[in-house]
């Protein structure tokens, strides 16, 4: 589509076939923040916002650009909204990174780093002043009618430290909602694969705070996970749901 360049800002977006109806809207509000991926098929809503510097929103690392293959974009209807700030002096925001691989249609990805929200279905999306940047995100989809929501943000306790997350799904109609606030390394890798789930996940306060889930099965599950405060949670969960009414699991740990 363009390749536009300001203040080492890039933004280099290219379609693979073409297609209708595109929504795009960029701002970038700063400097060597990057905007680099390829998209196929129609009606695909994306609204980007990067603010300071040093922050990438790209393919997904370890699959490399998808142009050759259908795109990094790859699906019908698909809505985007990517958020990026860090509001450190210059030089010192440590590096930003939403990466992405959707092929499937109908999938809603709201992502952002230093920005926050109340929950999945709010709009506005606000930030504090103090972020640090270092967050890691790496999304991969595949299927249809998922809807992923999240955030991560930093510097309330001036450690500033980078925030790692993982969510792949495979399947169908999941809704996850992700958080993870304040300093400290939390960590958090999701593997669905299955269909019907619904998640919350929290991880707050200012310890190293770790989750790894993994929900498959039969049938969906409910799963709400809240981590909180200064000690170190550690958790990891398999789940395999086969009951025809769904399966509900609640951690709380303080």
């Amino acid at each position: 589509m363009s390749i536009q360049a300001f203040a080492d800002n890039e933004i280099n977006i290219r379609q693979v076939t073409g297609g209708d109806n595109l929504v795009l809207i960029i701002d970038q509000i700063g400097y060597d923040n990057d905007v680099v991926f390829s998209l196929n098929h129609n009606r695909n809503n994306i609204e980007i916002k990067q603010v300071g510097h040093n922050q990438e929103i790209s393919w997904v690392s370890w699959w490399g650009s998808g142009y050759n293959w259908g795109g990094d974009l790859d699906g019908e209807d698909n809505t985007l909204k990517l958020y990026q700030n860090c509001t450190k002096s210059a030089g010192n925001c440590n590096k930003n990174d939403i990466g992405f691989h959707i092929s499937g249609d109908d999938n809603k990805l709201w992502w952002a780093e230093g920005y926050i929200i109340d929950n999945r279905n709010d709009t506005t999306w606000t930030y504090d002043g103090n972020e640090g940047g270092g967050h890691t995100v790496n999304v991969d989809i595949h299927g249809n009618n998922n809807s992923i929501v999240g955030f991560q943000r930093n510097c309330s306790a001036g450690a500033c430290s980078g925030h790692i997350a993982r969510i792949y799904l495979y399947g169908d109609d999941n809704d996850v909602f992700a958080e993870q606030v304040n300093d400290g390394v939390k960590s958090l890798y999701l593997t669905i694969l299955n269909d019907d789930n619904v998640v919350d996940i929290g991880q707050w306060g200012d310890a190293a705070h770790t989750a790894t889930i993994t929900i498959d099965g039969t049938y969906g599950t409910n799963l709400d996970l809240i981590q909180k405060g200064n000690g170190a949670n550690t958790y990891s969960l398999t789940q395999y749901c086969v009951t025809s009414a769904g399966c509900t699991i609640s951690i709380t740990q303080d």
